[in-house]
């Protein structure tokens, strides 16, 4: 039996115990959260087998232990986790910035932290809970370990098999590569999605607005009906990263804005093509991967 400790049992964890399960029965998957409420879900749902009564035996018991929750609440949960760990147990997260988490676990867990393998899962929703999780979430998706070069070897070959056993397919880069890249292309948009929906909601006559909204609309925030405590944490703990990356859109729009000040029509014409072309081109390499796999 391979015995696997996830704290959060939600779309994130959840969608990686079925998916762990689908692949090979032998998985026996204990859940742990903050809500009993949801981990009661989950076993209902079939995603956990038990819920973890007593946190040193659920600890010590486990083989790998992931820790799929809000990246606030990491830390605290390493420090909980490092009196009780044996030593062959491998720790591993699930969240989306990884120099803090990297450089914190390293004080937290002492010389357990050789076991510990931050990843970062490139799969998602703007659901969660326990009845978000599915199966198949992690097939032909990008997941992103970030080992430092304390990391066991085995500890890093027990996470890769992990994952790479949901279907996933596993990259490495540096934390920090990690915290400037996702500051980009993931936390940026983010914020810009909840910032145009709360700046729409914030008007007296909002209701009109979203009245007619439609399909740009929907496509553009679509993800901020995303977790807002989740998003909150992820910005504070990427708030480096995230401000440069402001600072780089702030200066994009003023570009716009000049452009559409001065009747610029060659102007924007010229920024239109190059994204349009970079979106096209993105998305037919998208294509092509997902063919090749």
């Amino acid at each position: 039996m391979k015995k696997l400790l996830v704290f959060g049992a939600g779309l994130i964890g959840g969608s990686l115990a079925l998916a762990l399960k689908a692949a090979d029965a032998s998985w026996h998957v204990t859940g742990l959260g903050r809500s009993g409420d949801s981990l009661q879900e989950a076993l209902k749902l079939g995603i956990i087998d038990e819920a973890a009564t007593d946190l040193a035996s659920a600890v010590s018991a486990a083989d790998i232990i992931m820790i799929a929750t809000p990246v606030a609440q990491i830390m605290p949960i390493l420090g909980q986790i490092a009196p009780f760990l044996n030593r062959r147990t491998v720790i591993t997260d699930a969240g989306s910035t990884k120099a803090d988490i990297a450089a914190q676990a390293q004080q937290i867990l002492g010389d357990a932290a050789s076991r510990f393998v931050p990843g970062h899962p490139i799969a998602g929703a703007e659901k969660s809970g326990p009845t978000a999780a599915q199966a198949s979430l992690y097939q032909q998706k990008n997941v992103v370990l970030t080992p430092g070069s304390h990391t066991d070897d085995d500890a890093i070959t027990a996470v890769r098999a992990m994952w790479l056993s949901t279907g996933a397919i596993v990259r490495e880069m540096s934390p920090d590569a990690h915290d400037t890249i996702f500051a980009a292309v993931s936390h940026l948009p983010h914020l810009l999605a909840f910032a145009l929906v709360d700046e729409l909601a914030s008007r007296p006559d909002a209701n009109q607005f979203f009245e007619f909204a439609a399909s740009g609309f929907r496509d553009f925030t679509r993800i901020a009906g995303s977790s807002p405590e989740m998003w909150r944490d992820i910005s504070l703990a990427n708030r480096m990263a995230l401000l440069q990356e402001l600072d780089h859109y702030q200066q994009a729009l003023a570009k716009l804005r000049q452009h559409l000040e001065q009747g610029d029509a060659a102007g924007l014409q010229a920024i239109f093509e190059r994204a349009s072309h970079a979106r096209n081109d993105w998305a037919q390499q998208q294509v092509s991967a997902s063919w090749k796999n």
